[in-house]
C-alpha cells in the first residue's frame, strides 16, 4: 500500500478533488485545514494576531489550503491520483497548484 498526501492549494476546488478521486476508486480520505510557513509569514506581515483572529472570524481573506491523506493500493493508483488533481488544479510543477507526495507503507493496520 501506499500513502498519498495531497496539499491543495486552492480550497475552493476540495469537492472536484474529492470526487475525481471518487470515481477513480479511492475511498476514505483525511482531510485537514491547513497552512504553510510563507502563509503564516505573510498573515504576520500583514497584521496582528488580533487582526488575523479577526480575519478568521468574519471568514474574510484568511488564506488556508487543505491536505489530504489516503491509503491507496498500488503506485498505479497512485498515479490516477496524480492525474486526477492535476486535470483539476494544473500542472502540479506549476506554482499555486498544490503539492503531492506519495510513499510506500511497510504496515497497515485498520483498513
Amino acid at each position: 500500500m501506499y500513502m498519498v498526501m495531497f496539499v491543495l492549494d486552492d480550497p475552493n476546488r476540495l469537492d472536484e478533488v474529492l470526487d475525481a478521486w471518487d470515481s477513480i476508486g479511492v475511498t476514505g480520505v483525511t482531510i485537514i485545514e491547513s497552512t504553510g510557513i510563507n502563509r503564516r509569514r505573510r498573515a504576520r506581515q500583514v497584521g496582528s494576531m488580533f487582526m488575523a483572529g479577526i480575519n478568521r472570524i468574519m471568514s474574510s481573506d484568511q488564506e488556508s489550503h487543505y491536505t489530504l491523506f489516503t491509503m491507496v493500493h498500488d503506485q498505479e493508483v497512485v498515479q490516477k491520483c496524480i492525474s486526477a488533481a492535476e486535470e483539476i488544479v494544473g500542472d502540479l510543477a506549476l506554482p499555486n497548484s498544490g503539492v503531492l507526495a506519495s510513499w510506500h507503507l511497510d504496515l497497515v493496520k485498520g483498513v
